[in-house]
């Protein structure tokens, strides 16, 4: 397998909307695969192939305390949807960054297995939360445009800060002179 790498925004590639998947073959599930595998490396719960430069509508989630239940959706689509709440959210493309968005509490999702068979799936709470945020990354959204337009500028700001300093260290480490 391999760990894939996870843009980060603002990447304009972030706002590409996904194509549906044709066909369920060994590179789809091969690239589901890497996709888990990516999304354990990084300590997170789902992962949209979008957020990896792929933009086809397959993401994966795993919300399982041991984190060993990965879940994989292809063509995705919510058929159903109840109550509604807000609740804190982070996303792998925006290291460290957390704030509250407005979910659904409950929803049914329509979608392709592994083996390319339809199924439905009933979710709730976190795993409700982790489909719906999966599935904005598809269609091109990103938690923070849920945000108000100074918290998406400060959130930019704190990531090209922190994006400046992971280069002076590398480079650092690395022994070239910062200028």
């Amino acid at each position: 397998m391999t760990k894939l790498v996870i843009l980060e925004y603002p990447d304009p590639r972030l706002r590409t909307r996904a194509e549906p998947v044709t066909e369920v073959d060994a590179a789809l599930r091969q690239l589901a695969d890497d996709m888990i595998e990516t999304m354990y490396a990084a300590k997170g719960i789902g992962l949209a192939a979008t957020q990896v430069d792929v933009h086809k509508r397959l993401l994966v989630i795993d919300v399982s305390a041991a984190h060993d239940q990965p879940q994989l959706f292809i063509n995705p689509h919510i058929i159903a949807r109840e109550g509604q709440d807000c609740v804190q959210e982070g996303c792998l493309s925006l290291p460290g960054i957390y704030d509250k968005v407005p979910r659904s509490t409950k929803v049914r999702v329509r979608a392709l297995g592994r083996d390319g068979k339809p199924f439905e799936l009933d979710a709730e709470g976190l795993a409700a939360v982790c489909i719906q945020h999966e599935m904005d990354h598809l269609e091109g959204k990103v938690f923070v445009d849920y945000l108000s337009e100074l918290k998406r500028l400060l959130i930019r700001r704190r990531l090209a800060k922190e994006r400046r300093q992971r280069t002076n260290l590398r480079e650092a480490r690395a022994g070239v002179p910062a200028l």
